[in-house]
């Protein structure tokens, strides 16, 4: 009998359209009282049917009840923890979300003139002047909507900066430890990516880079922590090397939360950089969110900026609109305001301290996961691990166990699954991040689950192999559910 941490309330509940009853209604509605014409006459009779075949007759009780029941099927952080690697879904505090709500920012147009939008002007020009801040360069764009439009972002900068001085060139470095977007991103903007191995150790193979870098090289797109949860150490000679070729530095920023308060980028030499406000500054993710990627740059890449910026004149706030050089609009209107509000209030909320405490709460919260399981699954690096730490499914496969087996059967504990098989330089990952808001018992419970899991591969491989097995629907075939998905109900035959 498993520890299973929150069970679902229930698991067999019906579809809407099982639950209908013939005549029932989820509506009164009083009788009309004007004319009424006939749909036949103004859409003509083919385009009108009498009933929709099959539709659900229920009450408006029974609707409620029945996608609330679904709700709980719903794994969120505001139920347990998350850690999915790489993406850091951590808590979102409600604070944010009730500024966010205010009617004077939730209302605000992004028409209206400027002189009547001083305040949503001043959250976009202090949110800017905190993040240049914290990540030591000279200027923020909000604009970009997420990490990878950030990305693309970046890059049309540095291609905008090297046309001005007379060549745009051709390659962009990256390392196989980067994000994924990333080789996309540079493909987009034109350019050809070659990829940099690399060391034992888990770090970018410095001798290789050296010899890859030349006058064609655009720049060199780093995630720092790398994808395996490792600190870049010689990223400061990385950015000196780049810089004596003329090229640039781009640190895909999407692992800020390893390092606010305790190290800056732009001290290290990073010309341009992203951050996830969805994962460092702990806004909504994806269709919660949306989400925001702010993209810091050194004063060099200031002029190439995307418009409009906020600047502050006195006690004014104005929204230039038009600026030689820069590489224009990236996103409508002024980015993806509500979120940019929750980043503000979340930053202030913290302070400097708080921030810091955090980054070290979301590496000390890792390295506890860290040792509390490294003795069960395979660690393939022995470099210091900071926000986020990846193992392998070695020791499971001698009995045939992979990362997705692990992962599945970790939904039977209770817990959603961790990142499978990514990145793609550890075969077989298992990617942990708790980040900074679990507790001690939290992080316990999860571990007790994990070495369960390796004991039951050991004495029984074929629970683990079928797992999940406290879920409504188990195993499916994934690749068929991607390619050939069903998304309509289909009554039975005898109906």
């Amino acid at each position: 009998m498993i520890k299973k941490v929150r069970p679902h309330q229930t698991q067999n509940e019906p579809l809407i359209f099982e639950r209908s009853s013939p005549g029932k209604f989820g509506y009164q509605l009083p009788e009309l009282d004007v004319p009424v014409v006939d749909p036949q006459t103004a859409l003509g009779a083919a385009n009108v049917r009498t009933e929709i075949p099959h539709f659900p007759e229920v009450s408006e009780v029974d609707v409620i009840r029945h996608y609330t029941r679904l709700s709980t099927w719903n794994y969120a952080i505001d139920l347990g923890l998350y850690p999915l690697g790489s993406c850091t879904m951590k808590y979102n505090p409600r604070v944010n979300e009730f500024v966010a709500r205010l009617d004077g920012i939730a209302w605000a147009h992004p028409y209206q003139p400027q002189q009547l939008a001083q305040g949503a002007l001043r959250i976009q020009h202090d949110l800017e002047m905190y993040l240049a801040e914290i990540t030591g360069m000279d200027a923020v764009t909000l604009q970009p909507a997420a990490g990878a439009h950030g990305e693309l972002t970046g890059i049309l900068m540095i291609r905008a900066y090297l046309e001005a001085q007379g060549d745009a060139r051709k390659t962009v470095l990256i390392p196989d430890s980067a994000h994924g977007t990333n080789p996309a991103t540079a493909a987009m903007a034109g350019y050809e990516v070659k990829e940099i191995p690399s060391n034992a150790r888990g770090l970018i193979d410095f001798a290789a880079l050296e010899a890859a870098v030349d006058d064609s090289t655009a720049a060199l797109m780093m995630t720092n922590p790398n994808t395996v949860g490792i600190f870049e150490e010689d990223i400061a000679k990385v950015a000196e090397l780049l810089h004596s070729r003329g090229a640039q530095l781009y640190m895909d920023g999407a692992n800020m939360n390893a390092l606010v308060g305790w190290a800056r980028p732009g001290d290290f030499g990073v010309d341009v950089m992203h951050l996830n406000l969805h994962k460092t500054f702990s806004t909504p993710h994806g269709g919660g969110g949306p989400g925001a990627g702010p993209v810091a740059v050194k004063e060099h890449l200031t002029p190439h900026l995307p418009l409009p910026r906020v600047v502050k004149d006195g006690e004014t706030y104005t929204a230039i609109t038009q600026a030689a050089g820069s590489i224009g609009r990236v996103r409508a209107f002024y980015g993806n305001f509500g979120v940019l509000v929750r980043a503000l209030a979340y930053t202030l909320a913290h302070g400097g301290n708080g921030l810091k405490n955090a980054t070290l709460d979301a590496v000390l919260n890792a390295n506890y996961i860290r040792k509390g399981i490294e003795d069960l699954y395979h660690l393939p690096y022995e470099s210091p691990a900071m926000h986020e730490v990846v193992f392998s499914d070695q020791r499971q496969t001698k009995q045939g166990i992979k990362t997705g087996d692990i992962a599945k059967r970790l939904i039977d504990y209770g817990f959603h699954p961790y990142t499978v098989s990514f990145p793609l330089i550890v075969h077989g990952a298992l990617m942990i991040e708790p980040t900074e808001t679990e507790s001690r018992q939290e992080l316990d419970l999860f571990i007790d689950a994990m070495r369960s899991i390796a004991a039951e591969a050991e004495a029984d491989p074929e629970l683990v192999r079928g797992a999940p097995h406290s879920t409504r629907t188990s195993r499916v075939n994934e690749t068929q559910a991607a390619r050939n998905p069903i998304v309509k109900w289909e009554p039975p035959a005898s109906q």
